[in-house]
C-alpha cells in the first residue's frame, strides 16, 4: 500500500499539471481569440520595416498639441505623454488608424540610441508621401530615440531613416473613455474614443439608447470622432459597442453615457481590450 506521503505527492503533482494546463489554456484563449483574423500583436516590435522620420512642433512638445484624430489636449497628458506621431497617408488610412500604436527606432545617426520608442497615431501628415511610410513624430518622441543628452543633435539631423513595427497599445490598466463632442445634443451624438488597449484602432461603433433596445451604426466623422445623427431624441443611458479593426473583437460599454450627460464631458467605461501577449 502506498504511504500517505506518496499519495499527497502524487496528488500535488497532478494538481500542478492541472494548474499548468489550465493556465496554458487561459493564455491561449486570451491571446488567440483576441486576434481571430491576424497574428497576435505583441507589445514588443517583431516585424520591422523602414520608413522616413521627421519631427514637428516644439522640441519637447506633442506635435500639433491636438492633431487630426481629435484627441485634443489629451495628447500631452498621461498616458499619451506626448509620445505621439503624425503619419503619412499610407498608414493613416483616412483616420481609421487613429489610436494605433507603433514602435520606432533609429540606428544610422551617431545620436541614435537604437532603442525603440512606442508612439500613438494622433495626427496625419498629408504631405509625407515621399516614402511608402513616414512618421512625423512629436519633438518629444523624436528626441526619445536619441542617446541621453544628444536629443537636440538628433533633432537637428533632418530626415532620418527609421525602423517601425506595429505593436499592441498598453495604457497600464486604463479603461476606454468617451469624450462627448461639443456639438452633441439629444438628437445628434458624437464622441472621441480614447485609450483602446491592444489593437488601438476601430472598425466600427454602434450606439443603443435606453428605450430602443436596438444597436444603431455610428459613422466615422473624422479621425477618432464617431457620430450618430439619429433624427430622433436619444434617451440615456447610452451604451456603446466597439469593434476593433485589426482583430475584429467586439466590446460593449454598457450604459457608459449617463442620464444628464453634457457636451464636452468625458465618461470612462469599465471595459478595455486588455491585451497582455508577449509573443
Amino acid at each position: 500500500m502506498a504511504s500517505s506521503s506518496s499519495i499527497v505527492s502524487v496528488n500535488n503533482g497532478l494538481l500542478s499539471v492541472s494548474l499548468l494546463v489550465s493556465l496554458l489554456f487561459c493564455y491561449l484563449e486570451l491571446c488567440s481569440c483576441f486576434h481571430p483574423k491576424h497574428l497576435n500583436l505583441s507589445v514588443i516590435g517583431t516585424r520591422w520595416s523602414s520608413a522616413g522620420g521627421t519631427w514637428y512642433g516644439s522640441p519637447d512638445g506633442a506635435g500639433s498639441d491636438g492633431g487630426s484624430c481629435g484627441y485634443g489636449t489629451a495628447v500631452s497628458q498621461r498616458p499619451f505623454s506626448s509620445l505621439v506621431t503624425a503619419i503619412g497617408p499610407s498608414l493613416y488610412n483616412s483616420g481609421k488608424e487613429c489610436g494605433a500604436c507603433y514602435q520606432v527606432k533609429c540606428t544610422k545617426h551617431p545620436a541614435c540610441s537604437g532603442k525603440p520608442v512606442r508612439v500613438v497615431i494622433t495626427d496625419s501628415c498629408p504631405g509625407c508621401v515621399t516614402e511608402s511610410a513616414h512618421f512625423d513624430l512629436s519633438g518629444t518622441a523624436f528626441g526619445a530615440m536619441a542617446i541621453p543628452g544628444q536629443e537636440q543633435k538628433l533633432r537637428d539631423a533632418g530626415v532620418l531613416e527609421v525602423r517601425y513595427a506595429r505593436v499592441a497599445c498598453d495604457y497600464s490598466g486604463k479603461t476606454i473613455a468617451f469624450h462627448v463632442d461639443q456639438g452633441s445634443n439629444p438628437n445628434y451624438f458624437a464622441v472621441v474614443v480614447e485609450f483602446e488597449e491592444g489593437d488601438g484602432d476601430l472598425a466600427g461603433i454602434y450606439l443603443m439608447d435606453g428605450t430602443s433596445g436596438k444597436w444603431e451604426a455610428m459613422q466615422q466623422s473624422w479621425g477618432a470622432v464617431w457620430k450618430l445623427d439619429a433624427g430622433r431624441e436619444l434617451h440615456p443611458p447610452l451604451s456603446i459597442r466597439l469593434t476593433s479593426q485589426y482583430s475584429g473583437k467586439t466590446l460593449v460599454a454598457k450604459n457608459v453615457i449617463p442620464d444628464g450627460w453634457k457636451p464636452g464631458a468625458t465618461y470612462r467605461s469599465l471595459v478595455n481590450y486588455n491585451v497582455k501577449c508577449y509573443l
